[in-house]
């Protein structure tokens, strides 16, 4: 393992965070759905007790997942995937990086302490399964012709992984107590309502499993929330009431009625939900928006010690190779 200096744990609102928060648009990347520009962050909104712990320069982050009080964080840029201490900041590297690889979704089996990662190397399409104490990799699957493999949920029969620019997905077989097994992953592709405005565009992204079984995702690209069944792949709305609508998303955080999408209206937001499961249907209510002047284009984010974490991808910044990233602590009230 390779140990990187502690970085700094610092509160969200500095002179540069000022700065994110007037308003100013970002640029995109070609290729990347981002929600529009949300409103400049008020006073009335902010949390002033967010807090911010620094990630290298250049990382690119994307996904994020915790098990006790360990923030794991995936790289674009070389897809390492760093284990950084919530409460004092300090970071070292879990998986060195790889020239060409990419990882995006995180997510750990709490039944087998595996740390599972979606992602790329090259053009193959990869899953890992990894030890989250050592880094080790247990087992790599590849996954001929898939488009996009972005973010990821663990149930207990299996791994379920969104291609983001192929409507289906991946299920990865899991076994007695969670552990991975034999044999290749199947495809389910995604069927009934599921809308593709642009076949060119991010579509499904974030995903999560409901409690009648159902899998949630998010759609980048048309927007809202949906429900699929995971025997058959048949996609139905799940209707959002109340506030603004759910025009983008990126990761989605669920924990009981409370559901959080990354980037569900506004690039510099969190929007929170309640969601209700009743007799096969699904319905949401919008909550609020969380905001923060640190946030600048988060990707996706996860609930530990009682604050949610959403890492800044910071999609579009002048120069990722040298930029500054970090990851932003709500506070939930």
């Amino acid at each position: 393992m390779t140990n990187q200096p502690s970085p700094r744990v610092r509160r969200s609102v500095s002179l540069a965070a000022l700065v994110i928060a007037s308003g100013l648009s970002v640029p995109l990347l070609p290729g990347v759905a981002v929600a529009a520009t949300s409103a400049p962050v008020t006073a009335s909104s902010r949390h002033h007790d967010a807090r911010v712990l620094d990630l290298p320069a250049g990382l690119r982050p994307e996904g994020i997942t915790a098990r006790h009080d360990t923030l794991y964080v995936s790289s674009l840029a070389d897809g390492r995937i760093l284990a950084v201490d919530r409460r004092s900041g300090h970071t070292r590297v879990l998986l060195p990086g790889q020239t060409g690889r990419a990882l995006r979704g995180l997510q750990i089996d709490g039944r087998t302490g595996l740390l599972y990662a979606a992602g790329n190397r090259g053009a193959t399409a990869i899953v890992l399964a990894l030890d989250h104490r050592t880094g080790h990799i247990v087992r790599e699957w590849t996954v001929p012709g898939a488009g996009f493999l972005n973010d990821l949920v663990i149930t207990k029969k299996a791994v379920w992984v969104t291609d983001s620019r192929v409507d289906r997905l991946l299920r990865i077989p899991l076994g007695r107590g969670g552990h991975p097994q034999a044999g290749d992953p199947s495809l389910l592709p995604l069927v009934g309502a599921w809308p593709v405005p642009d076949p060119a565009a991010i579509r499904a992204n974030g995903i999560r499993a409901l409690p009648d079984g159902r899998l949630l995702l998010d759609h980048s690209s048309a927007g809202g929330l949906w429900a699929v069944s995971p025997s058959d792949g048949r996609v139905t709305p799940v209707p959002v009431t109340g506030g603004p609508a759910i025009i983008g998303g990126d990761g989605l955080e669920l924990d009981g009625h409370r559901l959080w999408i990354v980037r569900g209206t506004g690039q510099r937001s969190v929007s929170e939900l309640r969601l209700d499961v009743h007799h096969g249907r699904a319905t949401a209510r919008w909550v609020r928006d969380l905001t923060d002047a640190s946030l600048d284009v988060p990707s996706t984010a996860v609930l530990s010690g009682g604050r949610l974490w959403a890492v800044n991808a910071r999609f579009g910044v002048a120069d990722p190779a040298t930029a500054p990233y970090w990851i932003t602590g709500l506070v939930l009230r």
